[in-house]
């Protein structure tokens, strides 16, 4: 087995990644392409990206040494349960000269991978949508919200949006000045009817207080809803410059997130709770007032960072073949 090798890919809507490696953590290809999610870019169009990214990272390997693969992917249960999606992704595999079966599992496994090797733990993600995870034995086990826009991601992206846009309203409604996010929620929306110095209550153009409110609703309902997501950079602007109403939106998408992990997760449980998504990993203000949620509740629980998608793939196609001293081994050098 010493030159076998095993392949992971991470694939999202807008980008597919994938990384070729040994069982003692070489990394002898990597290849990148763009969104190969079937959902949203079609079967065929998924499959195209798929192969880019393969051939790429294979450019330099006899691609029968592969022994193993792992393919991460949002929405994996609706791939699986479309005929059309698993046979372009089965032709594109062999394709590339793969012989070796392949496992497809969620992004909230690679992420939970990504940040440990422990086999139990957590991960909690916040991005554009937002869930909670348990994990037991590499395994998902239980599952908290991640139920869309209309119904739940609750402190997501999507979410601090939204209450942005109704923090704004309402404060339209009550003849409130606006204050820094509500003036930016403003500009980005009416950017056709006023400008970043034209934002106030009374002087946004020739729009009548109640044409203002119109119109701003109008905006964001001819749009598809998930671009509220798009606002949530807005709402951490603002909280770093001291904004009430900003500082309330982050506190509170704090509490939620935890909340989500506190239905799925025993209280002192010191497992690992892993951290991913946009907005939880990096220096953002929802992630500091995340972890302190967090260590409230968990104080023993180690909290890394979801970072390489298709190294924890790759890592995960290898754990079986490994023992677990193995395992731990390739996941350090995988993940230094």
């Amino acid at each position: 087995m010493s030159d076998a090798l095993v392949i992971g890919l991470d694939i999202g809507g807008t980008s597919t990644r994938a990384l070729v490696a040994t069982l003692a953590g070489d990394r002898v290809g990597t290849g990148t392409a763009g969104g190969g999610n079937p959902t949203s870019h079609g079967a065929e169009a998924a499959a195209a990206e798929l192969g880019k990214a393969l051939s790429e990272a294979l450019a330099a390997t006899d691609p029968t040494r592969v022994r193993a693969g792992v393919i991460g992917i949002a929405g994996v249960a609706r791939l699986l349960a479309d005929p059309a999606s698993r046979a372009a992704f089965e032709r594109t595999w062999a394709d590339a000269g793969l012989r070796c079966p392949y496992e497809m599992i969620g992004d909230a496994l690679v992420a939970y991978a990504s940040g440990t090797a422990s086999p139990d733990g957590s991960v909690l993600i916040s991005g554009t949508g937002a869930i909670a995870v348990t994990i037991r034995g590499f395994a998902l086990d239980r599952v908290s919200d991640g139920h869309g826009w209309l119904l739940g991601d609750a402190g997501s992206g999507f979410w601090l949006g939204r209450e942005a846009v109704r923090a704004t309203l309402a404060a339209m409604d009550a003849g409130r000045p606006l204050g820094r996010l509500s003036r930016a929620v403003v500009t980005t929306l009416l950017h056709a009817e006023t400008s970043a110095t034209s934002v106030g209550r009374g002087d946004l153009g020739a729009l009548s207080a109640r044409d203002q409110v119109d119109v701003l609703v109008q905006r964001v309902t001819r749009r598809p809803a998930v671009e509220l997501a798009k606002l949530a950079p807005l709402v951490i602007a603002a909280q770093a410059d001291g904004d009430p109403t900003a500082n309330a939106l982050v506190a509170e998408a704090a509490r939620l997130l935890t909340d989500s992990v506190a239905r799925i997760r025993d209280p002192g449980d010191p497992s690992p709770i892993v951290l991913a998504g946009g907005l939880l990993v990096g220096q953002t203000p929802l992630a500091a007032a995340v972890e302190r949620e967090l260590s409230a509740r968990w104080p023993d629980a180690p909290r890394p960072h979801a970072s390489d998608g298709a190294a924890a793939a790759a890592w995960l196609a290898a754990r079986p073949q490994l023992t677990p001293t193995e395992a731990a081994a390739l996941h350090t050098r995988l993940f230094p």
